[in-house]
């Protein structure tokens, strides 16, 4: 989101600032890798932090359902086939990138930025805002009327000790940024808590996925790795749903915090490797399952990454168990035919002990309606690893119309984590109105003076 907001300010002939607090995409893979080998974590460099963003570490799936009518969704694909992405993209019901692909592209893109005389400063965090109170105003929302200050930007606190007056502000951050959801709520920054999802990573063999959806075209290389898309709703008012599919892909490790566990899914372009897998995760809300506190979603997704670093093993070994030894609730000893992609590794368990009763008993209702959907989606040596807890941000930075928050005049929150996007594609649709909302004030208030 943020790489396209820049993108597009500087295709107008602004010069905007990107302030990154991760690292560039080569020196940020090299971190990602040798975390995956087992070299310690680099909180500041790792899945979920650097240039890109989460979305570079994916299948680079190009699916989306928010409302486009400006067709902004056009101009994200165009940008990707220009920065190196498969002209396929522009066609194909089903586009997709994957993680390689998508390194280059980040480069060729920031160097676009650059050669029109924007500026992206690595390792560089937001501390702080600089704030002038100007009042107090109606915020109304869905959970929330009532009175909140209202705030002018005016700059940043950078995390080198410096200071950038700005009246003109993205939030582009990520869902994975909780000491800035921290210190953004310290300072008043209107934030509500939203729903998200938890649940496991679910493997399989992809030859059986191919099978079960291509029948007897299965391996027909046209049609390539099949992939899925499941939903159920269960008995007790949950829903069950598989989440960022990756046919043909890996399990990977996605902490950015020291001492917890959690995980994600990505695939290469190709799809070649032997595993399926997808996140199956239950709906939570703020309402039933983390209320009153803004951040208590935060909360609640740390302690259950805490839960699965420790049941691990302390390593960052991710606890996983067999399909038909979950169904049964007993914890498992050895695994079976499927082999896990997941590392730095996996330790086998009971998975019931990591996250709470009700998403262990939806999960268990889920997966034989799944496989009345895909025969073989309950195989007994299909195997899940947990922690899935990042599915989308646990909190929303609320705006108005114009973009920009609903009490800090000229912030402008965008993307997965404010709550606006949930992906590759639709975040970069969001970075294009953001960016446009931003560039009109901008030139508006030029005009004044």
């Amino acid at each position: 989101c943020g790489l396209f907001a820049a993108l597009i300010l500087a295709q107008m002939g602004f010069k905007p600032i990107v302030l990154e607090r991760g690292k560039e995409v080569r020196e940020r893979t090299k971190d990602t890798f040798g975390f995956w080998r087992k070299q310690p974590l680099n909180p500041e460099s790792n899945v979920q932090f650097g240039e890109g963003g989460a979305g570079t570490f994916s299948d680079g799936k190009l699916y989306s359902q928010v409302k486009d009518r400006k067709h902004y969704g056009r101009k994200v694909l165009h940008e990707f086939v220009k920065a190196g992405a498969p002209e396929e993209i522009m066609y194909v019901s089903k586009p997709h990138i994957g993680t390689f692909k998508l390194v280059n592209m980040v480069e060729k893109m920031r160097k676009e930025i650059i050669e029109l005389g924007g500026e992206i400063r690595f390792s560089t965090r937001v501390e702080k805002l600089d704030l002038d109170k100007l009042g107090s105003d109606p915020i109304y929302s869905e959970n929330k009327s009532g009175s909140d200050p209202i705030y002018q930007l005016k700059g940043l606190h950078l995390s080198d000790g410096s200071y950038l007056a700005a009246k003109h502000v993205i939030l582009a951050v990520g869902h994975s940024a909780r000491d800035t959801f921290e210190a953004l709520y310290e300072q008043g920054v209107y934030i509500e808590a939203k729903p998200f999802s938890v649940g496991f990573r679910i493997e399989h063999e992809q030859s059986m996925i191919d099978s079960c959806r291509f029948g007897d075209n299965a391996g027909n290389p046209i049609l390539g790795a099949a992939d899925y898309k499941l939903v159920h709703h269960c008995k007790n008012g949950r829903t069950v749903y598989s989440f960022c599919m990756c046919p043909g892909g890996t399990v990977v490790a996605a902490a950015s915090e020291p001492g917890r566990v959690v995980t994600n899914g990505m695939s290469q372009y190709s799809r070649h490797e032997r595993n399926a897998n997808s996140a199956i995760v239950v709906g939570i809300t703020p309402e039933e399952d983390f209320p009153g506190h803004p951040l208590a979603g935060i909360a609640l997704q740390r302690g259950l990454e805490e839960l699965a670093y420790k049941v691990g093993g302390e390593n960052y070994s991710a606890p996983a168990q067999l399909i038909g030894d979950f169904m049964q609730g007993t914890p498992s000893g050895e695994i079976g035919g499927v082999k896990p992609s997941y590392t730095p590794g996996i330790t086998l368990t009971d998975l019931s002990t990591v996250v709470p009763d009700y998403v262990t008993h939806a999960i268990r209702e889920a997966i034989p309606a799944f496989n009345k959907q895909i025969k073989g989606f309950a195989k007994s040596d299909g195997l899940l690893t947990g922690v899935e807890t990042r599915t989308s941000s646990p909190i929303s930075i609320k705006r108005n119309a114009d973009y920009q928050s609903v009490n800090v005049k000229g912030l402008y929150p965008a993307g997965e984590g404010a709550g606006y996007a949930g992906g590759i594609w639709s975040a970069g649709i969001d970075g294009i109105r953001v960016a446009e909302a931003a560039a009109l004030d901008a030139l508006a208030n030029l005009e004044s003076v």
